[in-house]
């Protein structure tokens, strides 16, 4: 089986402080079909990870290679990442005023293909999968996040990642501040994604949006690097028993 993602001693520091080392020597393989979860005390280096992964130029590789798909990616940038079935959703989706949510997806769609979409076809997925996540249609046509609950903000990152349909899908606490509605239906557009030619990995403090997910392995992440791998069972501990036997 050909590995989806492989991190090797992946080491980074802070683009703006090259003192402040973050990741500290961390490996990860994702295979096809598999949901990864990420746990982790504060500052330990969870979404420092995801945003490396995408090539965010605040954190800047100083060891090691980041492999997708069979290509080391270490120095690609984000957009062709991107094309290449990287896929990230954010704690805080930013807000756009003048650009409809449709006309976000279509054109992240157009870019991503090469070609613009048929519009009635685009039109008829897209309140589809809008209607599967319990997001009326109105939403569609709506400034890009303004005016949304964190709800809300969620369930148009779900859409995004249903209409994206990429390899990689990675959560960076898409479950934060939600209530337990709200996490359900981002569970349930998770498991709408997931199928056994993707992947998943998911960066989380809580449990919550794990219930209604079949998770293959949990990872505990402190200072920069993965201290242990386990199946939900580790979570389970650490909710019950907290990080306190993984620190230094």
């Amino acid at each position: 089986m050909n590995k989806l993602l492989e991190i090797k001693n992946l080491k980074t520091i802070a683009s703006d402080d090259h003192n402040k080392k973050i990741l500290t020597g961390l490996d990860l393989t994702i295979n096809p079909g598999e949901v990864h979860v990420i746990m982790g005390p504060n500052g330990a280096g969870k979404s420092t990870l995801a945003n490396t992964i995408l090539n965010n130029p605040r954190y800047i590789v100083t060891e090691g290679d980041i492999i997708f798909d069979g290509e080391i990616i270490n120095d690609m940038p984000t957009n062709e990442r991107a094309k290449k079935g990287i896929f990230m959703s954010f704690q805080s989706p930013i807000e756009v005023s003048g650009v409809t949510v449709a006309s976000f997806i279509k054109s992240i769609v157009t870019a991503l293909n090469g070609k613009v979409p048929n519009l009635y076809n685009f039109s008829k997925e897209l309140e589809a999968k809008a209607n599967l996540l319990g997001l009326d249609k109105s939403y569609l046509y709506r400034d890009l996040n303004v005016g949304f609950s964190g709800g809300e903000k969620k369930k148009i990152e779900m859409l995004q990642l249903l209409m994206l349909n990429p390899k990689l899908a990675i959560l960076d606490e898409t479950d934060s501040g939600l209530d337990v509605d709200a996490v359900k239906i981002v569970s349930k557009g998770i498991n709408e994604y997931k199928n056994m030619e993707n992947g998943v990995l998911i960066i989380t403090h809580s449990l919550k949006m794990l219930e209604d997910l079949k998770v293959d392995y949990i990872h505990i992440l402190v200072d920069g690097r993965i201290v242990a791998s386990g199946d939900r069972s580790l979570a389970n501990e650490i909710e019950e028993q907290g990080f306190a036997k993984y620190l230094k």
